[in-house]
C-alpha cells in the first residue's frame, strides 16, 4: 500500500517537508511500517520551563517533523496538536498547507505558561480521537521537558488507555541527567498485564538541543516500539485486524 498521501502531493502543498517525508518513508519502511495507517497527535508542553524550546524553533522543527511522518500514515494532511500546562492550553492543528511558524501563531494566543498535568492532555486525546469516528490505531506524539505535578494520574491514565487504540511515545526534551525524566521511565516500564493490558508507551529522549537530532534517528526512535504494540494490541483486540 503506497503512503497515505503522495510526494507529489506532498511538494506541491509543503516543499520544504519533502526531505523530512522522505526520511519519514524511509523508517517506516525498516520498521515493516509501508502502507500502515494510523492517526497522528502532537502533544506539547507549554509550562514555563518550556519557554526558550518554543523560541528558539525547537517546538516548530519537531512539529514539522511530526507532519512529515503523518503524512505516510493518515491522508487528511493535518496534525491535531494539544498544548497543555496546569491545564488544556489549545486544541488546535498543523496542516501541510499551514505548517510554517504554524506553532508561533496558536501560542500567539496563548495566556500564562503554567505547570504540567499529563493526564489533562491525555484526556483531551482521547476525547479527541473518540470524537472523531478514527478506525485507524493513533500514534500520541506526547512531548515534555519534566515529570507530571500528578503522577498518580499520569499512571492511572496511561494504564486504562491501553485498553484504546492509542500509543503514547513520549520524547524529552532537556538536561539528560536530569530526575524529571525518571517519571517518564518508569511509565515506559510500568508491567504488563498487571498494571495495563499492552504495553503502550514509549520514551526518549531528545537532549537539550532537539534540533541536533539527526530525522533519521528521531524517526526511528518514534517508531521504534510502535510495530510491537501494533502486535500486541491486535492480538488482544484493541486494534482491529485488516
Amino acid at each position: 500500500m503506497p503512503a497515505a498521501i503522495s510526494l507529489r502531493k506532498v511538494e506541491e502543498t509543503a516543499p520544504a517537508l519533502v526531505s523530512l517525508y522522505k526520511s519519514a518513508g524511509v523508517c517506516l519502511d525498516k520498521h515493516g511500517l509501508g502502507g500502515q495507517r494510523a492517526a497522528v497527535y502532537l502533544v506539547l508542553d507549554y509550562s514555563g520551563s518550556m519557554r526558550d524550546y518554543y523560541k528558539d524553533g525547537s517546538v516548530q522543527a519537531l512539529a514539522d517533523r511530526v507532519l512529515g511522518l503523518s503524512a505516510h500514515l493518515d491522508d487528511d494532511g493535518s496534525v491535531p496538536a494539544v498544548l497543555f500546562s496546569t491545564d488544556i492550553d489549545a486544541v488546535d492543528s498543523i496542516a501541510l498547507d499551514n505548517h510554517a511558524g504554524r506553532i508561533g501563531q496558536i501560542v500567539s494566543r496563548l495566556g500564562h505558561m503554567g505547570k504540567t498535568s499529563y493526564h489533562l492532555a491525555m484526556d483531551a486525546v482521547i476525547d479527541h480521537y473518540l470524537d472523531s469516528g478514527a478506525q485507524d490505531p493513533a500514534l500520541v506524539v506526547f512531548q515534555t521537558d519534566g515529570g507530571p505535578i500528578s503522577r498518580p494520574a499520569a499512571e492511572r491514565y496511561l494504564c486504562k488507555a491501553a485498553k484504546l487504540p492509542l500509543f503514547w511515545q513520549f520524547i524529552g526534551f532537556g538536561d539528560p541527567a536530569s530526575k524529571q525524566f525518571d517519571f517518564l521511565r518508569k511509565l515506559d516500564e510500568l508491567p504488563v498485564p498487571a498494571r495495563r493490558v499492552v504495553d503502550n508507551a514509549g520514551f526518549f529522549h531528545a537532549g537539550s538541543d532537539p534540533r541536533s537530532v539527526p530525522d533519521d534517528v528521531l524517526y526511528d526512535q518514534l517508531l521504534g516500539e510502535f510495530p510491537g504494540w501494533l502486535a500486541a494490541a491486535r492480538a488482544q483486540g484493541i486494534v482491529r485486524t485488516a
